[in-house]
């Protein structure tokens, strides 16, 4: 299922600004990552995947993980060449952390990155004892995650594309479109403001839509939050206290009772 919301990143891009006139450059989908580190953290039922065949089990995850699919600009034999990469710990990583992962993973030789020689192992198999060892190594709940994710970011705001959404295999796929200047409502007067609209794909085995709700509009007001002054752009980021009942222990790739 598919939610997705406007978001007033007028405080992102002045920290952007900021940043730039320091030397610094961050990436937009850098402080997507960062707030989803965030907020996922801060919803362990969202922070997890469904498992499992005949009796299909729910796993939580303590950690969060990121899949990123990066556009890494070269060709590959005439075929864009597209980069799929799953970014650890985003939750415990501050921003520049983060981009400088971005950066690694789309600008570093293919062959260098971590789990390249994983990918040249499973390669070399037949299809069918492929496939299957991959699949052996997902049946893991914390393996799974380490490579797959626990959540899916994709972006498309390169070009003039507004809403997209697709689905990462995780419980939950965010989706950034472009930052267009669009007229918002400010108090009584009307401005022109930066504006993303965020796209959220939830599995609904998973959480159900007002969960999904919760973390997106969680998203929106860590994202409307940043702050240009503090240089991580944001200073001990917090959900909105007393909302939801905190995260009590660890509970990495854990079953949990399904779901009515």
């Amino acid at each position: 299922m598919h939610l997705g919301a406007d978001i007033d990143m007028t405080g992102v891009q002045a920290h952007r600004a900021a940043a730039r006139a320091e030397g610094r450059r961050y990436s937009v989908v850098s402080y997507l990552l960062y707030a989803a580190g965030r907020v996922l953290a801060d919803h362990p039922e969202a922070n997890a995947t469904t498992a499992g065949g005949i009796v299909p089990r729910t796993l939580r995850y303590e950690r969060v993980h990121a899949k990123l699919a990066i556009d890494s600009g070269t060709a590959d034999e005439g075929r864009r060449a597209v980069r799929v990469a799953v970014l650890p710990d985003v939750d415990r990583l501050d921003l520049a952390g983060i981009q400088q992962l971005v950066d690694r993973y789309r600008n570093g030789a293919a062959e260098d990155l971590p789990g390249a020689e994983g990918v040249r192992r499973l390669g070399r198999l037949p299809p069918p004892l492929g496939h299957l060892a991959f699949r052996t190594a997902v049946s893991s709940g914390a393996r799974r995650a380490e490579l797959l994710g626990t959540v899916a970011v994709s972006s498309l705001g390169h070009r003039r594309v507004d809403t997209f959404h697709s689905y990462g295999g995780t419980a939950v796929t965010l989706t950034a479109g472009r930052i267009a200047e669009v007229p918002v409502a400010r108090a009584t007067r009307v401005a022109v403001a930066p504006v993303l609209r965020l796209g959220l794909t939830f599995d609904h085995r998973v959480l159900d839509g007002a969960a999904a709700a919760d973390v997106l509009d969680d998203l929106a007001l860590l994202l409307e939050a940043c702050d240009a002054a503090l240089p991580g752009g944001w200073d001990a980021p917090q959900r909105r206290s007393g909302d939801r009942p905190a995260h009590q222990g660890d509970q990495s790739g854990r079953p949990v009772a399904p779901r009515g």
